[in-house]
């Protein structure tokens, strides 16, 4: 199963397929809701840290990531 991480506008990072999240130390973080994908915080506001707990929705963080302003493939 290959792995998928889409950027959400505004957002989390949403993580499908078959991956291990792993902390500095390598030691292995559990999943919140295994067979899920993982939802991970780019705000920093999360007090769930590594896991998004919607804190971006009230703290302004503000990102639209497009893969063609960053000049790479363009795809849906």
């Amino acid at each position: 199963m290959s792995v998928e991480i889409r950027v959400r506008d505004n957002g989390p990072l949403k993580v499908t397929g078959d991956v291990r999240l792993v902390d500095a130390d390598g030691a292995e973080i559990p999943r919140p809701d295994d067979g899920r994908p993982l939802v991970l915080c780019r705000c920093g506001q999360s007090r769930r840290k590594p896991f998004c707990d919607a804190a971006h929705k009230g703290s302004g963080f503000d990102s639209c990531v497009r893969a063609a302003a960053l000049g790479g493939p363009v795809s849906p």
